[in-house]
């Protein structure tokens, strides 16, 4: 009877030691950014016990609480990376996209990952609910993810987040503005958006979003006299409450050739004395459904905006059109299905001056900054640059 107590010791020893050399396994192999771990490991376990909203929280607050992997660039890279754009200092071409974070809480955090700029929101003046559950969907043959979450904070939940966020160092911060779904006057939320942010010193660029497709009739505002009457009183607004940081416009990769070069003439067109729209965001989320997607009917059917690979085509494309029809004049941001240092490469040759990612997180991984910044500095290299800027429009 005496040998009993000594076995179930032993036996609470044995479990402690393989718990304990699991977790650090996995702290180890998370930490140090292991590719394959992720892949064979922390994706699988995601997909498989977390729902994609769920898994999407989870990853923000571990970000929050910095309780993320850190990756740094070679110092041989970053004279290839490097870039100013709107007079800002970007440390590399890499940014995160809106819609991760959305509340601006997890900026420090999602630094340690690489990333040379990040744009959270979007934020509506007043708060509201988002649509109803489910409403992000994983389209996982497909690489691709369905989103129809929609806008949910308002601004000055936003600004009390930011104030522990000052010490972010050479991270460039930019705000993505939406509208509430009730809103009579869409400029009148822009403008109050554009103010009150602009006494942010975490905030270094603001994104008028007039392209979610998860706001009814958000989109109408990218045509015609509808977007020329927006862009104008933004840019009064500008001038009146002397709002000098860049002010950029996302737009959809949904729009007919006619619909993009009225988009380049109205945002071209200098209705306040010398200025205007500082650069475009190309592009927002789909709502085509291709037919190369190989993912369940009934996921592929679902309400909401697609983004990931089956994206990378259509805005490239948009990114080479909107590139010409401004004459290369209009710095862009290009965003949609990259995942590797060739996607962003063909992005930036198409006339992107940067490139902003999101869904690759969701299927590369966090070590998938870094993956970008080394593979895009070996093809500038390869082609014979010095610096990014000299391949921008260079197909």
């Amino acid at each position: 009877m005496a040998c009993k107590p000594r076995i179930q010791n032993k036996i609470i020893s044995c479990l402690q030691i393989a718990v304990g050399g699991s977790v650090s396994f996995v702290a180890i192999n998370f930490f140090n950014g292991n590719d394959n771990f992720y892949q064979s490991c922390v994706k699988p376990a995601l997909f498989t016990l977390c729902t994609p909203e769920f898994a999407h929280f989870f990853a923000v607050k571990c970000a929050r609480f910095g309780i993320v992997p850190s990756f740094s660039i070679k110092e041989e890279d970053l004279p290839l990376l490097k870039t100013t754009v709107w007079g800002l200092n970007f440390k590399n071409p890499v940014g995160l996209a809106a819609g991760f974070d959305k509340n601006g809480e997890a900026i420090r955090g999602l630094k340690r990952l690489g990333f040379g700029f990040i744009e959270v929101g979007s934020v509506t003046p007043l708060p509201q609910d988002g649509n109803e559950k489910p409403r992000v969907f994983r389209l996982t043959e497909d690489e691709a993810i369905i989103n129809s979450k929609g806008y949910r904070r308002a601004y000055n939940y936003i600004r009390m987040q930011w104030l522990n966020q000052k010490k972010r160092g050479d991270l460039i911060v930019g705000v993505n503005l939406g509208k509430n779904k009730e809103a009579v006057d869409a400029t009148s939320d822009y403008v109050n958006g554009m103010i009150n942010f602009y006494t942010n010193e975490s905030v270094d660029y603001y994104t008028i979003n007039i392209s979610s497709p998860n706001t009814p009739g958000l989109r109408n505002l990218q045509k015609g006299d509808e977007l020329r009457n927006l862009i104008v009183k933004l840019l009064e607004a500008k001038v009146r409450y002397q709002l000098n940081k860049p002010l950029l416009v996302k737009i959809a990769p949904d729009l007919s050739y006619e619909e993009k070069k009225a988009i380049a003439d109205i945002v071209m067109n200098e209705k306040c004395g010398k200025v205007k729209v500082d650069g475009l965001v190309v592009s927002n989320t789909t709502i085509q459904r291709p037919e190369s997607l190989k993912s369940d009917k009934k996921l592929v059917s679902e309400t909401g905006g697609l983004s990931g690979k089956p994206l990378k085509e259509l805005s490239t494309q948009a990114i080479r059109d909107m590139y010409k029809l401004t004459r290369g004049t209009i710095p862009i941001i290009g965003v949609g299905g990259i995942s590797n240092g060739e996607d962003a490469f063909e992005k930036i040759k198409a006339g992107a001056s940067l490139i902003q990612i999101y869904s690759a997180l969701v299927y590369e991984g966090p070590s998938v900054v870094s993956k970008i910044n080394r593979e895009l500095a070996e093809l500038l290299r390869k082609h014979g640059y010095s610096n990014i800027k000299e391949a921008i429009g260079k197909e």
